[in-house]
Formats: structure tokens, sequence, C-alpha cells
């Protein structure tokens, strides 16, 4: 029986657009034996402007609801999603070759829930960007991830877009954080808090710089909003891991 994988994106009308570029990344990518896709697309919205984007293949499932931002929208996927496994992927984003097949190679070494990878920033002339402080390939220690990004003004030493976790433990805890941004950050310290990781250390996302992404945008980097939901990120991620019933071992 084919095992899924299923790859979660959240888009919005301004977003639709890049839709068939990330669904190119998809289809390229080259699976291990007995293993499918599965395209789980959730607008954020109840609009006509994302559905003529969204590619004809019985392997994509798409989706509308209100508007609720980008981690109401991938939660709601998540009633969508039907493999062992979740992979994030952004609208305006595009896989690199591999990374799904890399991901479920780091899924199942033990004690290992959830992966991330090197990203490149894609910028509008074409050119790519990297990160100068990738940790090394290999697990990641419960508990690291937080502790960096607290110590870095917030900044992760992994980037949650590349994001591949087991979808029971991504259901138990609830899913993408509810807040208004960095929502996907959320998810990645709870992970974090409850179990240990993986980095691969090859490239696995192309991560579009756009003026009309959210991240781009004056509200993101509101300095009442952002400590706000960088204050809840930890607290939820520090009670979490206080629990001991809350740990992933295996």
């Amino acid at each position: 029986m084919t095992q899924i994988i299923s790859v979660i994106t959240a888009v919005h009308g301004p977003s639709a657009s890049y839709l068939p570029d990330a669904y190119k990344s998809l289809v390229a990518q080259q699976l291990p034996e007995g293993w499918d896709w599965q395209w789980v697309i959730q607008e954020d919205g109840e609009t006509g402007d994302v559905a003529p984007y969204v590619p004809d293949d019985i392997r994509v499932s798409f989706g509308q609801g209100r508007h609720g931002r980008a981690g109401v929208a991938r939660t709601m996927a998540l009633s969508r999603a039907v493999g062992e496994f979740v992979k994030v992927l952004d609208a305006d984003d595009m896989l690199t070759a591999g990374v799904l097949a890399r991901d479920l190679a780091a899924l199942r070494r033990p004690g290992i829930c959830w992966t991330t990878s090197r990203v490149l920033d894609l910028l509008p002339d074409g050119s790519t960007v990297g990160f100068d402080q990738d940790p090394p390939e290999g697990p990641i220690a419960r508990g690291a991830v937080l502790e960096h990004w607290k110590a870095h003004d917030f900044r992760a030493q992994v980037h949650p877009a590349t994001l591949c976790a087991r979808r029971d433990l991504v259901l138990a805890l609830g899913g993408w954080m509810a807040l208004p941004a960095s929502e996907d950050t959320g998810l990645l310290m709870a992970l974090d808090a409850t179990s240990r990781g993986w980095f691969s250390a090859e490239t696995g996302l192309l991560y579009r710089k756009w003026p009309g992404q959210s991240t781009a945008s004056t509200a993101h980097i509101h300095e009442g909003e952002r400590s706000a939901r960088m204050a809840v990120i930890e607290a939820r991620a520090r009670v979490l891991a206080a629990f001991e019933g809350w740990r992933v071992d295996v």
C-alpha cells in the first residue's frame, strides 16, 4: 500500500500566481519506492482568486475557509491531510530536488520527529542568498532551537518554512499557533520543546522574496505585536518542555 507525505500550503490571492512554480517543484520530487505525496492547498478566504491556479491533479486537495491568516489555513488543511508526515510548503516558495526523500530518510531515524533543511532566499532578480549560521548536518537536541532563538533576538538557526514532521505530533500540539504571524515558528518551538529534530545541510527550499509577502509588511515588524508573539511562543514552549509526559523519544 502506498504511503503518503502530505504537503500543506496556505495561500491567499496575492500569492496564488506562484502556485504553478510550487507545483513544478513538487512534481519533480523523486520519492522512495512505495511513497507518494498529497498536496493540501487551503485558501485563506473564500474568493475566486486562487482556484484558477490550482493544478488539475488527483493528488491535489483544494479547500477554502474564512479569512484567519496562514496559521488557521494550515491547521484547517490538516483535516484533509492523510499522510504519516506533513511537510510545509508556502505558496510562493519552491522545493529543491530530493528534499522530500531526504526528509523521509531523516524521519525514519530512531527518535527523530521533525526535520528542517538549509534555505536559500530567492531574490526578484533570480539570484540567491544563503544563511551563514546553519547548524551542522545531523540531529538537533530537544530544546536547542528554543535556546538559540532566545539568544539571537528570536531568530532560529533553522527555518520553519522547511519543516516536515510527524502528523500525529503536529495534531497533538494543536497545529499552527493562533497568531497573526510567526505561527510556523510557534509550531517549530513546540516541536523542539517536546522532541528531537534533524537538520539537512543540503538546500531544501528556495524562499522567495517579493514585496507582497507577509513578512515584508510593516505590521510584521511592529515592535509591540512582535514582542507579544515572541512572548507567547516562548511561554508555550517552556511549559511544554516542563511536562515530562510531553517528551517524545521514539
